[in-house]
C-alpha cells in the first residue's frame, strides 16, 4: 500500500491541513513503531501500524473543525467513520476499521446513544492489537500543539469527556504498551 499517493488524493490542494496531518500522523505512526519495537512478544504488524497510524485521520478535510484549518461540513466526532468510508472504498478495509476505531479509547454503543453522537449505532471498539495501539498512541498528541507530545496523565485527562470506560480501556492499553 502507497499511504502517501491515498493523502495526495485527498490533501493535493491544502497545505496548511496536509502539514497538520501528516505532522500529526507521523508522530502517531513513530511512538507506535516505537512501543511495537520494544514488544516483540505481542507480535505486532509493523509495516500495517506505520500505514494505518499514517490514515487514521484521513477524514478530517470533510469536517468542521476551523481550529486545525479543516472547513468541511461534517461535526468533526465523525472523521474517524468518514476515513472509514474513504479508506473502504480505496478497498483497505483493514485500514478502515482502525479511522473508524480510533475515537476516544473507542466508542461503545452506549457511548454514542447517551451522548447522542451523530454516529452509526453499533460499537468502535478497537479490536485487534494494532487497533488498540494505534488508538493508544494518538491520545499522546493533539493536531492543535504539533510540537508536543502529552504526558500520560494529560492524555487521561483528554479522554475524560469520553467517560470512565474510555479512561479505564486506556489505562489497561498504557499496562500492555508502556
Amino acid at each position: 500500500m502507497n499511504y502517501q499517493a491515498i493523502i495526495d488524493k485527498y490533501y493535493a490542494d491544502d497545505n496548511q491541513l496536509r502539514h497538520i496531518l501528516l505532522t500529526h500522523s507521523r508522530a502517531v505512526a513513530d511512538f507506535a513503531l516505537r512501543v511495537a519495537d520494544r514488544h516483540p512478544e505481542l507480535h505486532i504488524d509493523r509495516q500495517f501500524v506505520e500505514e494505518a497510524a499514517m490514515l487514521h485521520d484521513i477524514g478530517i478535510f470533510r469536517c468542521d473543525a476551523p481550529g486545525i484549518c479543516c472547513h468541511g461540513t461534517e461535526p468533526y466526532i465523525c472523521h474517524g467513520r468518514i476515513g472509514a468510508l474513504l479508506l473502504r472504498e480505496e478497498g483497505y478495509p483493514r485500514h478502515a476499521r482502525v479511522c473508524e476505531r480510533h475515537t476516544g479509547a473507542g466508542l461503545t454503543l452506549d457511548d454514542i446513544v447517551a451522548q447522542q453522537l451523530p454516529l452509526p449505532r453499533q460499537s468502535f471498539l478497537p479490536e485487534t492489537i494494532e487497533e488498540r495501539l494505534i488508538c493508544y498512541a494518538d491520545k499522546f498528541f493533539s493536531k492543535t500543539r504539533l510540537d508536543r507530545e502529552k504526558t500520560f496523565e494529560q492524555a487521561v485527562g483528554s479522554l475524560m469527556k469520553f467517560g470512565a470506560a474510555g479512561v479505564d480501556r486506556f489505562r489497561q492499553w498504557h499496562q500492555i504498551f508502556s
